[in-house]
C-alpha cells in the first residue's frame, strides 16, 4: 500500500489534540510515518536565538532536534512508534507493522534541497521526505482551521504552512491534504483505522453481585 507521510504539529500538544491523532494512528492499516513538529521545543530554539543571536543554520539544527524531543514524547504516549532516521529505517519498521516517527537531523543533514533557515519548518521537511520516498500521500495536522479548497500557495501565505512546503509539493507532485480541528475522521479513512473495539461491559447484574459478594465474603457467609 501507498504509504502515509503524517505531519503532526507540536501545537496539538497544547491544544489536548495529540493524543486523539496518536490513538488513530494506532489502528493505522496502510503504513505510516509520523514527522513530528518542533513544538514548544522548537519555540524555546527561537527563544534562545533571540537571547543569544547564533544564526538561523545553527537554529535550523537546533529546530530538528526539537523535532526529536517531540518524538520522544510521542513514543512515550503510543508504544506502537519507533524512532526511525532513514528511509531503510522506516520499511523496516512498516514490515514490523510499527509505525516509525522520523528523526530527522541525519536526513536532513546535507540535503542541498532544503534551505537552513527558517523558512522551512517541520511542514517542508515532511514534503521533502514525501519526495524522497516516492510514491507516498502527504497529510498535515494542524490545530487551526483550514480554509476549504485551499492551494498550498494559498496556505502558504496565510502562515499554515512554511513557505517552501508548496515549492516541494508541486516540485514532487506530491498528493498532499492539510487538515484541522475535527477532520479526525478524514484522517482515519486516509490510514484505514480499524475501528475501535469497544470495551466490554459488564453483564447485567453483575456489578451487584460482586458487590454482594464482597460484603457477604467479609462476613464470612459466601461459598463458591
Amino acid at each position: 500500500m501507498t504509504p502515509v507521510v503524517l505531519k503532526l504539529g507540536g501545537s496539538l500538544a497544547e491544544t489536548g489534540q495529540l493524543r486523539t491523532m496518536l490513538a488513530i494512528v494506532r489502528r493505522a492499516r496502510r503504513p505510516v510515518v509520523i514527522v513530528p513538529g518542533g513544538g514548544p521545543f522548537a519555540d524555546a530554539v527561537r527563544d534562545t536565538q533571540r537571547a543569544l543571536g547564533f544564526s538561523d543554520e545553527i537554529a535550523h539544527d537546533m529546530a530538528l532536534l526539537a523535532m526529536h524531543q517531540m518524538a520522544d514524547a510521542m513514543r512515550a504516549i503510543e508504544p506502537r512508534l519507533i524512532a526511525s532516521e532513514t528511509l531503510v529505517g522506516m520499511a523496516r519498521a512498516w514490515r514490523k507493522r510499527r509505525v516509525p516517527v522520523w528523526l530527522p537531523a541525519r536526513l536532513c543533514a546535507g540535503d542541498r534541497r532544503i534551505p537552513r533557515d527558517w523558512s522551512i519548518t517541520s511542514d517542508g521537511l515532511a514534503a521533502r521526505l514525501a519526495e524522497r520516498l516516492g510514491k507516498a500521500d502527504l497529510i498535515v495536522v494542524k490545530s487551526c482551521r483550514i480554509p476549504r479548497n485551499a492551494t498550498a500557495a494559498a496556505l502558504a501565505r496565510r502562515g499554515i504552512v512554511d513557505a517552501v512546503f508548496p515549492v516541494i509539493v508541486n516540485r514532487a507532485d506530491v498528493a498532499w491534504s492539510v487538515l484541522g480541528p475535527g477532520d479526525a475522521p478524514a484522517l482515519e479513512q486516509v490510514l484505514d483505522a480499524a475501528p475501535d473495539r469497544p470495551k466490554a461491559s459488564a453483564a447485567p447484574g453483575s456489578r451487584t453481585r460482586a458487590f454482594a459478594r464482597a460484603r457477604a465474603q467479609a462476613a464470612g457467609k459466601w461459598t463458591d
